[in-house]
C-alpha cells in the first residue's frame, strides 16, 4: 500500500497530464463532428481488421472438419450416382426382353405396362400394344425374368393380360430336366408365390428345382422359366404333391414385357379340330 502511495506521489505530474489529455480528447471528439467521424472511422477499420484476422485463424482451424463433411457429401453423391447407373442398366436390359429358352424363330412385340392390379383375386395388367400391333387373345406374355401371363382381351392399341396372379390363371408346366408336369395356379395372397398341382408322389422333387413351361399349349413354347420350388407339400387328396413356387417375374416392379406373337400353329389347330369333330361324329 505504501509503495502505491509513493508511486502516485512521485508520478503525480505524469498522471495529471494523462488525465487532462483524456479529458481533452473526450471533449474534442464529443463536441466536434469532424474529429468524431475520423475517430469512429479509424476505430471501425481497426476493429474490422482485427475481426478479419480472428475469422481467418478460426477458418483455418475449421478446415479439417469442413473437409470431412465435404468428403462425406461426395461419398453420398457417388453412391447415388452408382445406384442410378444400376437402375438405368436394369431398365435398359428390361427394355429388350431376352428369355432363356425362347427360340429365335418366334417373334415378339415389346410393350409397356400402363396399369396393373395386384391386390385382387382376379388381377389384370394393361399394356400399350393391341390389335394394330398384331396382338391377339391367347398369346403368351413374358418379361426378362420369365412368364408373366396370357393376353385376355384386345383393342386397337391396348391389351388386357391375365397374369399368373389371377385365380383363373392355369398354365401348363413341368419340372426342368424331368418328365413330370402339372398346372401352375395362384391362390389369392402373395404377389410372388404360386402353386404347382398334379405332380405325382413318386416324382423326385426337391427345393430349388426350376419350374418351366412344357409346350403342351399353343400359348408358350417349352422351356420358358416360371419359378423355383420353395416347398414340397401334399395336395388335399394326398395323391399328388402341391409345390409352392416362388415366381421369377417381379410383378410389383414390372414395367416392360413382350408378347409372343407367332407361336400358335394354325395347322395344329385344324388337325386337333378335325379329330374332335371325328370323335363327335362317332
Amino acid at each position: 500500500m505504501r509503495a502505491l502511495i509513493d508511486f502516485i506521489i512521485n508520478g503525480k505530474h505524469v498522471l495529471l497530464f494523462l488525465l487532462l489529455e483524456a479529458i481533452s480528447l473526450v471533449l474534442l471528439f464529443s463536441y466536434n463532428g469532424y474529429q468524431k467521424n475520423v475517430y469512429f472511422t479509424t476505430a471501425n477499420g481497426v476493429v474490422g481488421t482485427t475481426y478479419g484476422a480472428i475469422s481467418s485463424v478460426t477458418s483455418y482451424f475449421n478446415l479439417q472438419e469442413e473437409n470431412r463433411q465435404l468428403e462425406a457429401t461426395n461419398e453420398r453423391l457417388r453412391r447415388q450416382v452408382y445406384e442410378l447407373q444400376q437402375q438405368m442398366e436394369a431398365a435398359r436390359r428390361d427394355s429388350v426382353v431376352q428369355i432363356n429358352g425362347l427360340p429365335k424363330k418366334y417373334d415378339i412385340v415389346n410393350a409397356q405396362v400402363v396399369n396393373m392390379t395386384l391386390h385382387k383375386a382376379n388381377n389384370m395388367i394393361t399394356i400399350n400394344r393391341g390389335e394394330a400391333d398384331g396382338i391377339r387373345p391367347e398369346m403368351g406374355v413374358v418379361c426378362s425374368r420369365g412368364v408373366v401371363g396370357i393376353v385376355y382381351m384386345t383393342s386397337k392399341h391396348y391389351s388386357l393380360v391375365m397374369p399368373l396372379l389371377n385365380t383363373n390363371s392355369k398354365v401348363s408346366c413341368r419340372l426342368r430336366n424331368s418328365e413330370f408336369f402339372g398346372s401352375l395356379i395362384w391362390k389369392h395372397g402373395y404377389a410372388d408365390v404360386a402353386y404347382v398341382t398334379n405332380i405325382p408322389r413318386h416324382a423326385k422333387v426337391k427345393q430349388k428345382d426350376i419350374v418351366e413351361t412344357n409346350g403342351f399349349s399353343d400359348i408358350f413354347p417349352p422351356g420358358l422359366p416360371i419359378g423355383v420350388v420353395q416347398r414340397v407339400g401334399d395336395s388335399t387328396d394326398g395323391i399328388s404333391y402341391l409345390l409352392r413356387v416362388k415366381l421369377f417375374a417381379n410383378f410389383p416392379t414390372l414395367r416392360n414385357v413382350s408378347v409372343i406373337t407367332n407361336y400358335s400353329s394354325p395347322e395344329r389347330h385344324l388337325l386337333e379340330e378335325k379329330q374332335e369333330n371325328s370323335d363327335t361324329a362317332k
